[in-house]
């Protein structure tokens, strides 16, 4: 199949001209047979009409062969009970107006054949022309009534053709239609094919634009028409994606760079003490370049850690989620801690992963204490079916201005708070993700004298 023929172009101009094709084509059979149907009907009812007319007058004492004088501008027919034509007009060189048995009851069509009416019979006097010049070279579609005089000594049939200009009429419509309803179709269809094409081209434009937008150039935007259709709220949406991805790479781009930094320190820290104490192993005390080994290799392996469960948090939600108590999350926290109080008030659960959570609070106490003066404080409570834990210390506080950006990650401020001991800069990141993986939030609150950061999670029953 030819690859033009499978574009929407082609396909709604053909679904057009051949929809269009069959409606038309179905409307215009019925308007046709509708008006033969009428005129038709109109026959017969001029033949019922004649018939009618000559029982009258059969009933009133006239005799069969005064109807000749009696009637005229009518095609008529009476038999006896015989069967045997009494009189008639026209006359007939063959056969009989009625072709069929006398008792036969109702209106009918009857055929005459070509060259069956004879005018010139002095019978067809008063009825010459009455049935149409057409019966004398073609076979004569005759609508028929049939009648029954009161002394049922006669049948009597009066007959009657469809209106020639009437079904001339009819003929040259039939025709038009004909040719017209197909050529009405086709355009209909190249109608289609051009309001298609028009309407599909700022896709092509879309597409076109998308086609050369690689993944170092997302601040690229495809172009949006002016009307506010389909295509528009598509553009729209395309441009939105590539406001997300933009804002993803680059963050990613930010991300590894930061990442490689955080690691290039450590490793140059160990490579550097490994070098030393090879070259000059007489100098140095290799136990104290050994811890301070491992204290390089403790710090990557952390830093690895949060990166890998940033990652896992990127990528979906909680692995496993079962109602979780938030005071057995404090007191596991506090385990092992010196100068951290907690306050609960009642016992909220909320439904997500506990060692998730235990690692949210560990910490936001972590990064309370590396900034405390005399201690850190928790404080849970439940406000309006949502649990807040909240960590104050009373440390150097956090500037206003940095409050969004401290959950970023590897962000550290340019103040004594921010230059954290040994601290890569995740560890409220890592606090920001865990608690919106639980449909939650985290925020730095006004507190005097020092800071106060509060975590609200849903409840169990309120997710539930």
């Amino acid at each position: 199949m030819p690859k033009a023929w499978r574009s929407t172009r082609f396909r709604v101009a053909l679904t057009s001209f051949v929809t269009s094709l069959l409606a038309l084509g179905v409307v215009s059979a019925w308007l046709v047979l509708d008006a033969q149907n009428r005129l038709g009907a109109g026959a017969a009812q001029v033949a019922k009409a004649r018939a009618a007319a000559i029982v009258q007058l059969l009933n009133t004492g006239a005799a069969p062969a005064d109807l000749l004088l009696l009637v005229r501008d009518s095609a008529y027919e009476v038999i006896d009970r015989s069967g045997k034509r009494v009189i008639g007009c026209p006359g007939l060189r063959h056969g009989m107006l009625s072709q069929s048995d006398m008792y036969k009851p109702g209106d009918y069509v009857s055929v005459l054949e070509a060259g069956a009416v004879d005018e010139s019979m002095a019978g067809s006097v008063g009825c010459r022309g009455v049935l149409g010049r057409a019966v004398e070279t073609t076979e004569t579609r005759v609508h028929v009534a049939a009648e029954t005089s009161g002394d049922s000594k006669y049948r009597i049939y009066g007959a009657a053709v469809v209106d020639e200009s009437g079904q001339a009429a009819l003929d040259a419509v039939r025709v038009t239609l004909l040719a017209g309803v197909p050529m009405i179709a086709l355009l209909i269809g190249v109608i289609a094919w051009l309001a298609v094409r028009r309407s599909l081209r700022p896709v092509e434009a879309i597409r076109s634009e998308v086609a050369e937008i690689g993944a170092h150039d997302l601040s690229r935007r495809v172009p949006a028409p002016d009307s506010a259709d389909e295509i528009a709220k598509l553009a729209e949406t395309m441009n939105t994606m590539l406001a997300r991805l933009d804002t993803a790479v680059t963050r990613q781009s930010r991300f590894t760079s930061d990442a490689s930094h955080e690691l290039r320190t450590p490793l140059a820290s160990l490579r550097t003490q490994l070098e030393v104490l090879l070259a000059h192993p007489d100098r140095l005390d290799w136990r104290d370049a050994c811890r301070n080994a491992l204290l390089d290799i403790t710090r990557l392996q952390d830093l690895v850690g949060d990166l890998v469960l940033l990652g896992k948090l990127d990528n979906a939600g909680p692995e496993r989620t079962t109602p979780v108590r938030l005071s057995e999350v404090v007191e596991s926290c506090l385990s092992g801690r010196r100068s951290v109080r907690a306050e609960i008030d009642g016992d909220p659960v909320v439904l997500g992963d506990r060692g998730r959570l235990e690692r949210l609070l560990r910490n936001l106490v972590d990064n309370a204490q590396r900034h405390t003066s005399t201690g850190v404080e928790i404080q849970v409570s439940t406000v309006d079916e949502v649990a807040v834990v909240a960590v104050t210390d009373d440390g150097p506080g956090i500037p206003a201005a940095d409050r969004e950006r401290v959950f970023d990650r590897f962000v550290r401020l340019d103040d004594g708070r921010a230059r954290d001991d040994g601290g890569a800069g995740l560890g409220l990141a890592i606090v920001a993700e865990i608690a919106e993986a639980h449909g939650g939030s985290v925020e730095v609150a006004d507190h005097d004298g020092g800071a106060r950061l509060v975590v609200r999670l849903p409840l169990a029953k309120a997710r539930s």
